[in-house]
């Protein structure tokens, strides 16, 4: 999994997710925003702001910038959704940014990190955290469209096959197999 297309797709899905899901967060009052719904990080903007911060540190381990977070994963960074919103929009352009970056070799890198879970040391190939980093993604949006669903929100078609800018690569590939 050392090609730098896959994580620059799923860089573009993210973004594409993140602003999707704040769009209808957007039509939410505060406080269903902000309402303990039993979830881990309890409500929609508590699971909002901690992806935030998990892919805040991803980004600071794998571009060796220091991250200014809360040591506690379930602290929040933005207490305010215009703002919070603001952040997801800037650190999803950054994660874009870095995988316009990346090439098998930077890939293959090994990365050490101490992790914020349970303190210990770890090296793994840049390509497993990155993959990490986009499933961890995954799974907190999955936990929020069920916060979504719950209240009644249709957030839309979320697979990856509807990516807008694969329509481009889906057109290419049936105008080869037609021409």
């Amino acid at each position: 999994m050392q090609d730098p297309a896959y994580f620059r797709m799923m860089a573009d899905y993210n973004r594409w997710m993140n602003r999707k899901i704040y769009a209808v967060c957007a039509e939410l009052s505060d406080e269903q925003r902000k309402k303990d719904a039993g979830a881990f990080f309890h409500s929609i903007h508590g699971t909002l702001n901690h992806l935030l911060h998990a892919d805040r540190a991803w980004m600071a381990r794998f571009t060796r910038t220091p991250a200014k977070l809360p040591q506690k994963l379930g602290e929040e960074l933005y207490a305010d959704f215009i703002e919070l919103r603001r952040e997801r929009e800037l650190t999803d352009d950054e994660i874009v940014e870095w995988t316009a970056t990346l090439s098998p070799a930077c890939l293959a890198d090994p990365l050490s990190y101490r992790s914020s879970v349970d303190g210990k040391e770890r090296t793994l190939p840049r390509w497993v955290l990155a993959v990490h980093m986009f499933n961890h993604q995954a799974h907190h949006r999955g936990q929020l469209t069920t916060l979504l669903s719950q209240l009644g929100v249709d957030y839309g078609i979320t697979d990856l096959p509807w990516l807008p800018s694969l329509g481009a690569v889906a057109q290419v590939a049936l105008d080869g197999a037609t021409g």
